[in-house]
């Protein structure tokens, strides 16, 4: 139990007792009630000391919590409030956790796709209202990155759920290679983001390796039975994408060696912006290019990375990948063979 939670239960205590106006209270009454409701509470049976009571009450009167609750002593012994109408609870709230909520809600409003966002939204409603009634109205100064025209996002709460319960999904599902839809059997693990597009990470029934399944790209899902869900016993996910940029990576995938070398300009940019946490600078040279590795699966997001660097970019190794940028790089400048492009 945090002794921050074990001051909220005192706080709350004490404030339950000098409410009650038909008593007189003591400090030693104080303490005697407020261990016995952490005994009740919290199975806490070691008391509480004076010291602290006395210390919990200038909390309360001060502004540090934002309380600034009216306790007084009476004939030098009995606390109450000089307010009969005060409590902690109905207390304002101050302007510093006002400013911390309108940051959180700023960036609460932004997220989408969940059904459960979209059940709080009356909730956030009257808190946004509440908030602005009580401040200048500001415009917003936080913007994630969304695209709301992106397809799939209402698979993301049923898919959640699945994960959450552990259930077995008929998933009908076409991808951009495939010419006809597929419908099988697969168990969900984790739901993963990469640039603004969702990914379920599952095993497809009857199979060995994990696969990855574009939001976007399903059609449909069916719940199966429970019973028959086959849980995920590799490694943990945080380790199993550590080596990965993207999503794209089969259990018997490892992390390559990939040297790169970029062009001044863009140096300063990959320096303070990392390809990857595994970046590490080989060498920096006097005309302000810099050789970087870093340790990655060798996947599409990969190459899209570096192609995405265009002419500020040269893959030094492996080899492998250098011919491959090389042949994807080949391949666009001869669509720009012709003066005009192809209208038809």
């Amino acid at each position: 139990m945090s002794s921050n939670k074990l001051a909220l239960i005192r706080y709350k205590i004490i404030d339950e007792c000098l409410r009650q106006r038909h008593r007189k209270w003591t400090l030693e009454n104080l303490m005697e009630k407020v261990a016995n409701g952490l005994y009740e509470l919290e199975g806490i049976n070691s008391g509480v000391s004076k010291r602290t009571i006395q210390g919990d009450i200038q909390l309360m009167r001060s502004n540090k919590l934002g309380y600034e609750a009216p306790i007084v002593v009476t004939d030098k012994k009995y606390y109450t409030y000089s307010d009969p109408e005060y409590s902690i609870s109905n207390s304002p709230i101050s302007s510093t956790d006002m400013d911390k909520m309108k940051e959180a809600l700023d960036v609460l409003k932004q997220l989408s796709g969940f059904s459960f966002f979209n059940e709080m939204t009356e909730m956030i409603v009257k808190l946004d209202n509440k908030i602005l009634s009580s401040q200048d109205n500001k415009e917003g100064i936080v913007q994630m990155e969304g695209n709301n025209l992106l397809k799939g996002l209402e698979w993301l709460t049923p898919l959640y759920k699945a994960i959450k319960n552990e259930i077995p999904l008929l998933i009908r599902y076409k991808s951009f290679r495939s010419l006809s839809e597929n419908t099988e059997i697969y168990f969900p693990y984790l739901l993963k983001e990469y640039r603004n597009r969702w990914f379920l990470i599952c095993k497809k029934k009857k199979s060995q390796g994990l696969t990855n399944l574009a939001l976007d790209r399903i059609i449909e899902i069916d719940e199966m039975a429970k019973s028959n869900f086959e849980a995920y016993n590799g490694v943990n996910f945080e380790r199993y994408f550590a080596d990965t940029i993207g999503v794209s990576k089969t259990e018997r995938d490892r992390g390559n060696k990939i040297v790169l070398k970029f062009e001044a300009n863009t140096a300063p940019y990959i320096e303070t912006k990392p390809l990857h946490h595994s970046q590490q600078v080989l060498k920096k040279e006097d005309d302000g290019s810099i050789v970087i590795r870093i340790d990655v699966v060798h996947n599409l997001e990969l190459e899209r990375e570096i192609l995405g660097f265009a002419d500020c970019v040269e893959v030094i190794s492996p080899r492998i990948l250098r011919n491959r940028i090389k042949k994807r790089i080949a391949k666009n400048l001869a669509q720009y063979s012709d003066s005009e492009p192809n209208k038809n």
